[in-house]
């Protein structure tokens, strides 16, 4: 699967989160919403936002989680203190720090990122 970061790649300004989602192949389209619904069910009080070109979830004035599709990952950073509370869960995917790297040709790991985004609501 070929996908490009496209707000890297084109310094784009997006305004929206369906706007990022808009640029990507259906196929991650799909995937997109998914990360997006799971993290809007664990945190429905949370508000949409782009934050360094990326889409972001806030939730009481702070970035509670960020995603952005990369040419063959989507990455998840939920901040630092979120990934060492699910060490071994997450050592497949670790990208870097507070990094969490979800190859696009393998299953996304849905149940985990809603616990992530739970943790990082009790941490705020």
């Amino acid at each position: 699967m070929e996908v490009l970061n496209t707000h890297m790649k084109t310094n784009r300004k997006f305004v929206t989160m369906d706007e990022y989602i808009q640029t990507f192949p259906s196929d991650v389209q799909s995937i997109l919403e998914k990360i997006r619904q799971t993290i809007q069910n664990a945190a429905p009080e949370a508000v949409e936002t782009i934050s360094y070109g990326m889409p972001t979830f806030d939730l009481n004035g702070k970035h509670l989680v960020n995603f952005a599709t990369w040419k063959d990952h989507i990455a998840l950073y939920p901040i630092p203190v979120g990934t060492e509370a699910f060490q071994k869960e997450l050592s497949p995917y670790v990208g870097g720090k507070g990094t969490i790297r979800l190859p696009l040709d393998q299953p996304i790991p849905y149940d985990l990122v809603e616990k992530i985004v739970t943790f990082r609501m009790k941490e705020q």
